[in-house]
């Protein structure tokens, strides 16, 4: 029999938050490997197919700490202003409205990155950083832990030795499962949809999030003259707009967003996913760290999910890295509740956050409507909350990691 692989953290899960966590870790000079099931040929040659993800200004920092930034910037679009506005299908937006302006904090409070641009950019990456062990194609047959470390086999055979193991397999995570940590887990009545649309006339940088009563939709501007379309809607209803043609189907945009960007036209493919709440009740176990939606799976308001998962990865990398560099050991006790102790509170804070705003804004109760426009409109002209809220969306606030700062790790 073959020798085992060792390694210092191993990764089972190879999407952006599970590569961004390999890296973090390489890049200072702990050896990963990162099993995934997904051929690295067959992701990078994926066409366009209509999924962006939004990139918090602290998330852009992370990503340019681990080497990976520079290889997409030129596909990524600056959110430089944001507007949240209230509505009714088919009618203009609310008068009342809230609108951030990036001149007030000197920097874009984000960008937009098609999918395809971002796991590209991952996969050079990870290609050319030899500390880093991507296993790909490969599936986990069984991990054990133990108290000194962490032996694993994958079903080719192979077997590996680590001191930590991570999940970055997902919100249906088997090693979650497997580790018997509970979740907080519902579902809401609600499909979202995600697409992208060319529009006749140009975006200029803004993000809008326009609530109507089967929840929120968002605009959210691309390179060129196209924006990314986050869809939440009722759950009987998704099946029809799913179903419509092209034409019809931008049609029903343009009714929920209005004329301002001019005639708009489908790009790519449309794709939806049932909307649900999930929360690990611990981030970590023995020998075993919780990452991305394995921890934590929100609602896609706001666009928080993946950079909450950047989040993580810049965490625990610094919590692993700091532990190895005194000594200790990378995948003991005090390194796990270090990362624990760091990352609960924000993510439980965003995920409470985005339920709260969804189940404000998502009906059409007139006196409800009415509240929660003068709410936006008091926001909008109290400039220490707005400052507040606008450093939240860069993701700017609390204890942050080395790399969220724009620090070496």
């Amino acid at each position: 029999m073959a020798d085992a692989i060792r390694t210092e953290v191993l990764i089972v899960g190879g999407g952006m938050v599970g590569l961004s966590l390999g890296l973090a870790l390489a890049r200072a000079g702990i050896a990963a490997v990162v099993i995934d099931r997904e051929a690295p040929a067959a992701r990078e040659a994926e066409p366009f197919d209509g999924r962006s993800s939004a990139i918090a200004h602290a998330s852009q920092r992370i990503l340019a700490g681990i080497e990976v930034w520079a290889d997409m910037a030129a596909e990524a679009q600056p959110i430089l202003d944001i507007r949240v506005s209230d509505g009714r299908v088919g009618r203009p937006a609310a008068p009342l409205f809230l609108h951030f302006d990036h001149r007030q904090v000197a920097a874009p409070f984000g960008f937009i990155v098609e999918n395809r641009v971002i796991r590209t950019a991952l996969a050079r990456a990870v290609a050319g950083c030899p500390s880093l062990t991507h296993l790909a194609p490969a599936d986990l047959a069984e991990a054990t832990r133990r108290p000194n470390g962490v032996a694993a086999k994958l079903a080719d055979g192979r077997r590996i030795e680590a001191q930590l193991l991570v999940a970055a397999d997902g919100r249906y995570s088997r090693l979650r499962t497997e580790a018997q940590i509970p979740v907080v887990r519902w579902s809401y009545p609600q499909i979202g949809i995600v697409a992208t649309v060319a529009h006749a006339l140009p975006h200029e940088g803004v993000a809008h999030e326009h609530f109507l009563p089967s929840g929120p939709f968002a605009m959210l501007p691309m390179t060129g003259n196209r924006s990314s379309i986050v869809w939440t809607e009722r759950r009987d209803l998704a099946p029809q707009m799913l179903a419509l043609d092209p034409g019809e189907f931008a049609a029903e945009i343009e009714r929920r967003f209005g004329p301002s960007l001019g005639a708009i036209e489908l790009v790519g493919r449309r794709w939806s996913y049932p909307l649900e709440f999930v929360h690990a009740a611990r981030y970590a176990d023995r020998r075993l760290a919780l990452v991305g939606d394995a921890a934590h799976a929100i609602h896609p308001i706001a666009g928080q999910g993946l950079n909450l998962g950047l989040r993580d990865v810049a965490a625990l990398a610094e919590a692993v890295v700091d532990a190895a560099r005194l000594g200790l050991d990378p995948g003991g006790p005090e390194a796990l509740q270090r990362y624990q102790s760091w990352r609960r509170f924000d993510s439980l804070a965003v995920a409470a956050v985005t339920d709260g705003l969804n189940r404000l804004f998502s009906n059409d109760l007139e006196p409800v409507r009415l509240a929660r426009d003068l709410g936006l409109a008091a926001v909008d002209r109290m400039p220490g909350l707005k400052r507040f809220f606008m450093r939240t969306a860069m993701g700017d606030t609390g204890e942050l990691p080395r790399l969220a700062k724009g620090e070496a790790l």
